[in-house]
C-alpha cells in the first residue's frame, strides 16, 4: 500500500516542488560591480516518501527565514535554498550530503532532520568543515563523534526519553509498560533512553524492536501490518505502550492495536508529532488520547504563523519543527553576519560563539554541538486534533 497524502498534504508537496525548483549548484557570485554576492543555505531531509510531512515543515520554514533576511535589505549578500531529499533514510543521506558539498555555493545546511541520515552524512560535512544546524535530529551519540562542524537546536533523546518516562510513571501512574521501537537510530535510542527511566522509576518494563516498513514507502505496508505485534502487546497485559519512531508506521500500529483490544495508554515521541500520524491511522479515532513529546512547542507567534501560512498553504500550529528549522537557520545567517569573508570554516567557528534570542529559545550551543538547555512538551491527541497540554 502505497502512503496516502490528504488534500493539504498534497498541497504541501505541490509547495515543496516550488522550493525545490532552486539550482543545486552554483558558486558565490555577483552579476555587475556593485551586486552583493549571493550564498546557498541547504536543507537536508525528507522531501518524499512517507515522512514527507515532517520535511515539509521544515523546509518552508527555512524558506521564510532566507525569505525575510532577503527582504530586510541589511544583508550583505543574498541568499538562496537548495533542497536535498534523503526521504530520512540513512542510505540516501551520505548521496545528498556529497551533492551539498560539491555545490561550492552551499556554505552551511540546515539538517539533516532525522537521526539515522545525519549519522550516515556527518562524516561527510565534517571533512569538509560545512555546518549543519539539525532541527530534529535527536540521538544523544551525534554529540559524542567529535564533529564540531554538527549542531542542533533541540534536546537530545537523553533529556526526552526519561522525561517521557516520569511523565508516564510517575505523572499517569501506569507502572507496567511495554516499549517498542521501530529499529531505527532514532526509534531504537529514544525508546532504550524511555525503559532506563522507567525501570529506575520502578516499573515493570518490557522491550520489543519491531522494525518499521520503511516508514510506509515503496509499498511495503499494509493495514494489517502491524497485527501480531499488537496482539502481543494485549497478551502482555501493558497498562502502558511507548513507541519509539515514526508516524506511518505508528498510524498503522494504532489500528491493529485498536482492533486487538488494546485499553491502555500510548505515548510516543516526535517523530510520530504530526496530523499526519491521524491521517494515517485506520479508523482514525484510535489516534484519540495518544500523548505525543518533543524538545519542540507548537508556535504561538502569530507574525510567524501568518508568514508561515502564506508560503506553506498550511497551519504553523501544529507543523512540528517548523519553528526550529526557522531558529536553526536564523542562527546560520546570524553567523554569517559576524564575517567579513564568508566560509564554510567561518561560519561553523561563529557558531560556536554563538547566543542569539531565536523564537523557541535562546540559541546557544555546547562545545558538542547540542544546544544549551532543556524543554520537553506533551502533547495529546483529542477528537482527532493534536493538543499542546503543557512542559512534561
Amino acid at each position: 500500500m502505497k502512503p496516502r497524502l490528504n488534500k493539504t498534504v498534497a498541497a504541501v508537496a505541490t509547495s515543496a516542488l516550488l522550493l525545490m525548483a532552486v539550482p543545486a549548484v552554483g558558486i558565490a557570485s555577483t552579476s555587475g560591480a556593485s551586486a552583493k554576492p549571493t550564498y546557498t543555505i541547504g536543507y537536508q531531509g525528507p522531501l518524499s516518501g512517507g515522512n514527507q510531512q515532517l520535511g515539509l515543515n521544515m523546509v518552508n520554514a527555512v524558506q521564510l527565514a532566507i525569505n525575510q533576511a532577503n527582504a530586510s535589505g541589511k544583508l550583505p549578500f543574498k541568499l538562496k535554498l537548495a533542497t536535498y531529499d534523503d526521504q530520512g533514510d540513512p542510505t540516501i543521506a551520505p548521496t545528498q550530503a556529497q551533492a551539498a558539498i560539491a555545490n561550492k555555493n552551499v556554505v552551511a545546511i540546515v539538517g539533516p532532520a532525522f537521526s539515522g541520515a545525519t549519522a550516515a552524512s556527518e562524516p561527510f560535512y565534517h571533512k569538509y568543515h560545512l555546518a549543519t544546524v539539525s532541527p530534529s535530529a535527536t540521538n544523544p551519540a551525534l554529540a559524542t563523534n567529535h564533529w564540531n562542524n554538527f549542531f542542533r537546536v533541540v534536546a537530545d533523546d537523553s533529556v526526552q526519553g526519561p522525561a517521557d518516562a516520569n511523565y508516564v510513571v510517575q505523572k499517569l501512574n501506569k507502572t507496567k509498560v511495554y516499549v517498542v521501537n521501530d529499529g531505527t537510530s532514532y526509534g531504537s535510542g529514544v525508546a532504550q533512553a524511555f525503559a532506563a527511566q522507567a525501570t529506575k522509576d520502578h516499573a515493570t518494563v518490557t522491550p520489543a524492536t519491531v522494525p518499521g516498513t520503511s516508514q510506509c514507502q515503496n509499498g511495503t505496508a499494509s493495514s494489517t501490518e502491524y497485527t501480531a505485534a499488537a496482539a502481543q502487546v494485549v497478551a502482555n497485559g501493558a497498562t502502558a505502550l511507548f513507541y519509539g519512531g515514526y508516524y506511518c508506521d505508528l498510524g498503522l500500529f494504532l489500528g491493529q492495536l485498536q482492533s486487538a483490544g488494546y485499553t491502555g495508554i500510548v505515548m510516543s515521541d516526535d517523530g510520530a508529532l504530526s496530523p499526519a500520524l491521524i491521517q494515517n491511522t485506520t479508523p482514525a479515532s484510535a489516534a484519540n488520547g495518544v500523548y505525543l513529546t518533543c524538545a519542540c512547542a507548537s508556535s504561538t507567534n502569530k507574525s510567524f504563523n501568518r508568514a508561515y501560512q502564506g508560503l506553506a498553504h498550511f497551519s504553523a500550529a501544529n507543523a512540528t519543527y517548523a519553528p526550529e528549522s526557522y531558529d536553526a537557520t536564523n542562527a546560520i545567517i546570524a553567523a554569517m553576519k559576524k564575517l567579513h569573508k564568508i566560509t564554510r570554516a567561518g561560519i561553523v567557528a561563529q557558531l560556536h560563539r554563538l547566543s542569539m534570542k531565536g523564537m523557541t529559545k535562546t540559541i546557544r550551543f555546547l562545545p558538542n554541538g547540542n544546544i544549551a538547555g532543556t524543554a520537553i512538551y506533551v502533547n495529546q491527541v483529542k477528537n482527532g486534533k493534536i493538543v499542546q497540554l503543557g512542559l512534561e
